[in-house]
């Protein structure tokens, strides 16, 4: 939910499943090229976790932000452009929609702190096998242990203060767009 941006959010639930979906299964696409080099790995690392992650973060991004659906795509990325840029939204009518995305970007992080311990104990077992792979295994194996590695320490210390900012800015965006009246008898349009 925290990492899909504001023109994805543009979209259908289709495409940001397939979105969202194609970029983790080409990112890990590659690291099963680069470790085993076999295409056919790659390629059906694409096709399952592209479809089960796409899945999952669609649903995910319904389930938190309910209202989305009931909006059109222009007024649904104009809600997400301006509550992560921290900016009250142009439009009057769309305010609570501000309060409501910035509430839903909070759960969402709070459900992945929830499962912050599963992030380090993976974090550990991935610093074990790439000094194992170092040891022990091929060119390729020991390449894309140590990207893994690089991957989880981003996540441990980078995104944290990355998903602050966001939620930060968020705030201030629910904040700024309540103090704008909603326009009389205007709603979001369903798409």
């Amino acid at each position: 939910m925290i990492l899909v941006p504001w023109w994805l959010w543009a979209r259908g639930p289709v495409v940001r499943a397939l979105g969202a979906g194609l970029a983790a299964g080409v990112f890990f696409g590659a690291f099963v090229l680069v470790e085993s080099g076999s295409w056919a790995g790659a390629l059906v690392v694409l096709v399952v976790l592209g479809l089960f992650y796409g899945v999952r973060v669609a649903r995910r991004m319904a389930g938190l932000w309910p209202a989305a659906r009931h909006m059109n795509s222009a007024d649904r990325a104009a809600v997400v452009r301006a509550t992560r840029r921290g900016e009250a939204v142009g439009d009057p009518r769309l305010a609570p929609s501000v309060a409501q995305y910035a509430d839903a970007l909070r759960r969402g992080a709070e459900e992945d702190l929830a499962r912050r311990w599963i992030v380090v104990l993976v974090s550990v077992f991935a610093v074990v096998l790439a000094v194992y792979d170092t040891l022990m295994g091929t060119r390729g194996e020991m390449i894309a242990s140590w990207l893994v590695v690089v991957l989880f320490l981003a996540d441990l210390l980078w995104w944290p203060r990355r998903r602050d900012r966001l939620l930060a800015r968020s705030g201030r965006a629910a904040a700024a767009s309540a103090r704008r009246p909603p326009a009389a008898g205007s709603a979001p349009q369903d798409s």
